[in-house]
């Protein structure tokens, strides 16, 4: 069983940073794509940033030169450094792992959320 828990959000002002950080623990062989999404007010749930076990990095339209998607593979880690906020990121955000939990098979584990709040 894996537990993949998110940390990092809060209150900022527009122009403003946060980090987000989410880690993944228990039985894990690896973990394929990690990944991270929001849902605003009202909105769906949107993919913001992902990056796949060779590093490669997807990132929205909207968030593309102020958010950076990083991982340490020996930390079982992703993190979101999110620059240069804005009001319209405020959102839930949540953390997706494709999480190795067996030979061959794949874990699609979320984490709970972490609010983050930009206010203008």
């Amino acid at each position: 069983q894996v537990q993949v828990v998110e940390t990092g959000g809060g209150l900022v002002q527009a122009g403003g940073s946060l980090r987000l950080s989410c880690a993944a623990s228990g039985t894990i062989f690896g973990i394929n794509a990690m990944g991270w999404y929001r849902q605003g007010p009202g909105k769906q749930r949107e993919l913001v940033a992902s990056i796949d076990g060779g590093n490669t990095n997807y990132y929205a339209d909207s968030v593309k030169g102020r958010f950076t998607i990083s991982r340490d593979n020996a930390k079982n880690t992703v993190y979101l450094q999110m620059n240069s906020l804005k009001p319209e990121d405020t959102a839930v955000y949540y953390c997706n792992m494709r999480i190795r939990v067996g030979v061959i098979r794949v874990s699609d584990s979320w984490g709970q959320g972490t609010q983050v709040t930009v206010s203008s």
